[in-house]
């Protein structure tokens, strides 16, 4: 997509139109592998979102390895076929996106996929009569279903972090407990809106419909998805089921 620009020098061409170049360059080479170092940081978003799909497309047509470093979870989850998350030189998980997303091995990899990222109550699992409960801090008490609680492998009475993503409290099934936020701050988005506040003492980011009528410093039920719960052992951040 250079042909109007075959006139120009490289310096005269904007950002995307240099990768493209770049790009041109490595192909003619016919390597075995492509290293890409985060190639995109400097565009801005609208251009970075067609440079994604072009690369995708480049390597269908290309169907060579490419190795693609970048701190952009988005661009990961987006792009590649596996994901390697590292944190200070170490391979903390290594999957296809979904798995990550939907299976992270601890707190780390949790909290780096998702936008907005998942959020994080520091509590206990108690006993009570109703059967296992996640309490917390500031009167959080979220019932655990029995087929979720007989994957945990966590003794009751240990703490651990409750991880449960926004985009997981705009349900509407059974499986199904509420939480109080305190919101202070609102982003509509559109199609929906995010509530920003504090669920007891922890931060929370709720997804919630963008009719709802929220402001700052309201108080409102958030509706969760009991099934969807992650949970971690604090001591360590691994997940235990």
């Amino acid at each position: 997509n250079l042909g109007a620009y075959l006139k120009r020098k490289p310096n005269a061409l904007s950002g995307g139109q240099r990768q493209r170049v770049a790009i041109g360059r490595a192909i003619v080479r016919q390597p075995d592998v492509f290293l890409f170092d985060e190639p995109l940081s400097n565009l801005d978003a609208k251009l970075r979102i067609e440079m994604r799909t072009e690369i995708k497309l480049l390597h269908r047509r290309l169907k060579t390895t490419i190795v693609y470093v970048t701190h952009d979870q988005v661009e990961a989850m987006t792009m590649a076929d596996r994901v390697v998350v590292m944190n200070q030189g170490r391979i903390e998980q290594a999957a296809d996106p979904i798995t990550l997303y939907e299976s992270p091995k601890n707190l780390f990899v949790a909290a780096f996929i998702g936008s907005p990222s998942m959020n994080f109550i520091e509590g206990q699992l108690v006993q009570n009569a109703g059967g296992i409960a996640f309490q917390a801090e500031g009167g959080v008490d979220i019932p655990v279903p029995t087929q979720r609680a007989e994957r945990l492998s966590v003794a009751v009475g240990q703490s651990v972090v409750l991880g449960i993503r926004p985009e997981h409290t705009m349900v509407g099934d059974s499986n199904v407990s509420t939480v109080s936020l305190h919101v202070a701050d609102i982003e509509p988005l559109g199609p929906y809106t995010l509530a920003i506040g504090k669920v007891g003492a922890a931060a929370f980011t709720a997804q919630i419909h963008a009719s709802s009528r929220v402001g700052p410093d309201d108080r409102i039920s958030v509706p969760i998805d009991t099934q969807k719960m992650h949970f971690f052992l604090k001591s360590t951040g691994d997940t235990v089921g």
